[in-house]
């Protein structure tokens, strides 16, 4: 019988920043529980080629019911599974959100989650290659470096934008996210630096430390209203994981509400129509949100990144630690407004140096580049529910993309604003032909592209929030021993790329865990 301190279910992007963090102290017994193995792959760690593990053993490869907001459409839904999580296999851009969505949080009643309390924990996680300053941190364990790849074809994405008026902007995490410019990535010499990079390698010495790899958690055990341990498949036999302190799922927003609800926590009615005894009754797994994100593709004759995998570009990659391999595909982007007078952007935009189309999984046999916006400030939301008992059964998503007017008519805004981006001469010199583009620029064929070529932006939160599920101590209500740290707690979803608030969610987590010297319930 095993038996920890900490039990921490998934080694993702939150889990494995919580593994090194609470292992820091000696004195404690942690285990880190992973579905998959280690991030041995190249594909990981090269960044140009991640798409190849879409699809792959290394991915989960989950995908949505239909989508009623456009038209019934089935949507991929690639998330990691290895060491790093998704962090392992993502585009690496590093992007906060934006003040207003944690002073919205904070407002909302999630206290201690405004921008000045979560702002030290962006930057104690923090290498910034540029140094430190107001808003960035050095010495951190997560390398942020600029891109070392410098694609012209998203350089011309950048000139096309200024020419449509848009602002430059260098630091999206800094005074301002407005603007278009080239993203800052979780990269290092070159090379991607996921979580297990930066966080769980370094760690994996400690005594104190255990990673139970290949190991599958079957449900969250509770015994006298607590949470004790964890169920737990491990080479074809199940056995229990006894915790002393806490179980703490960091499984994702879509595994996490899983887990607690084949634990017997979560909405009643539906747990027992699968004869699952409820624990606690809580709206787990509602309110998921993500972003919904359209691409133009174009043809060109310029040398795309298609021809990345090249001898040249290898040796350029292993010597200096540049050149094509070292793109994130993403390059570059901006955030704008879909009307005058937002205080926020509600649109992010991403231009990747090769065709990006058929939810990234369509061939790119010929030379193109993508760009387009996504809905940044979703009013949508969706539902993660059980398929079935069986805890080896995916779950059934549904996200409800572009379900409410508000968001149908910001991405008719956003792939508008594209077309005027795409008309500019930057771009438009180096374009032979459409590739996937709407019909014209009415508001009926914008839209009816949109809903026909959309995809994930692979940001799914907010299915274990804070002030439903979880309070702002990330500790499940009414169920002491157990918290959700991950993007599942966000109350919405933020203004961007959600890798880093993960992290720094895992970061101000473990200061609220150590600083638990009494566990208690959680009271509403």
């Amino acid at each position: 019988m095993s038996t920890y301190d900490y039990l921490i279910v998934g080694a993702g992007s939150a889990g494995c920043v919580l593994a090194a963090r609470l292992s820091e102290d000696p004195d404690v017994r942690v285990a880190l529980i992973e579905a998959g193995g280690p991030d041995t792959a190249q594909e990981i760690h090269i960044p140009a080629v991640f798409p190849q593990l879409f699809k792959s053993d290394l991915d989960w490869d989950l995908d949505t019911d239909p989508e009623p907001g456009i038209g019934g459409r089935r949507t991929y839904l690639p998330r990691g599974k290895m060491f790093g999580g998704s962090s392992s296999m993502n585009a690496m851009i590093y992007i906060r959100g934006n003040r207003a969505d944690y002073d919205g949080w904070a407002a909302a009643g999630a206290m201690g989650w405004s921008y000045a309390d979560v702002l030290p924990y962006f930057r104690r996680s923090e290498d910034n290659q540029r140094g430190e300053d107001a808003f960035h941190g050095v010495g951190g364990p997560l390398t942020v470096s600029d891109g070392r790849s410098g694609h012209p074809l998203a350089s011309a994405f950048v000139q096309a934008a200024e020419q449509a008026g848009h602002k430059a902007n260098d630091d999206f995490n800094g005074e301002t996210q407005f603007g278009v410019g080239r993203y800052q990535l979780t990269q290092r010499g070159g090379m991607r630096c996921s979580t297990a990079v930066a966080y769980l390698h370094p760690s994996l010495d400690r005594p104190n430390l255990t990673v139970l790899s290949s190991s599958r958690a079957h449900r969250v055990v509770i015994e006298g209203g607590r949470a004790t341990g964890v169920e737990v498949e491990r080479h074809g036999a199940v056995e229990v994981v006894h915790a002393e302190r806490e179980v703490i799922l960091s499984a994702g927003a879509y595994e996490s509400p899983k887990l607690l609800m084949l634990s017997g926590i979560g909405p009643a009615a539906a747990l027992s129509a699968f004869g699952i005894e409820v624990v606690r009754d809580l709206p787990v797994g509602q309110g998921l949100q993500d972003h919904y994100m359209t691409l133009l593709n174009f043809r060109t004759d310029t040398e795309s990144l298609i021809s990345a995998a090249s001898a040249t570009s290898a040796a350029l990659l292993q010597s200096e630690g540049r050149g094509p391999l070292t793109s994130n595909i993403g390059e570059a982007g901006g955030f704008f407004r879909s009307r005058e007078g937002l205080g926020a952007p509600d649109l992010q935009f991403h231009a990747a140096a090769v065709l990006f189309h058929q939810e990234g999984l369509g061939p790119a046999a010929e030379h193109g580049f993508a760009f387009g916006p996504c809905v940044l400030s979703p009013t949508s939301r969706g539902t993660v529910t059980l398929r079935s008992p069986r805890p080896d059964a995916a779950p059934r998503i549904v996200h409800n993309y572009l379900t409410t007017a508000e968001d149908r008519d910001c991405i008719v805004a956003g792939t508008r604003i594209a077309l005027e981006i795409a008309a500019q001469g930057a771009v438009a010199d180096l374009v032979t032909g459409p590739y996937d583009v709407p019909a014209s620029d009415s508001d009926a064929d914008l839209l009816a592209w949109a809903k026909r070529s959309g995809q994930t932006l692979y940001h799914p939160t907010s299915t274990c929030a804070i002030g439903s599920v979880v309070d702002p101590e990330l500790r499940v209500y009414d169920v002491p021993g157990l918290r959700v740290v991950d993007a599942s707690v966000f109350p919405t979803v933020t203004r961007g790329n959600t890798n880093a608030p993960t992290i720094m969610a895992a970061e101000k987590a473990a200061d609220l865990i150590r600083s638990s010297n009494v566990l208690q319930g959680a009271a509403r």
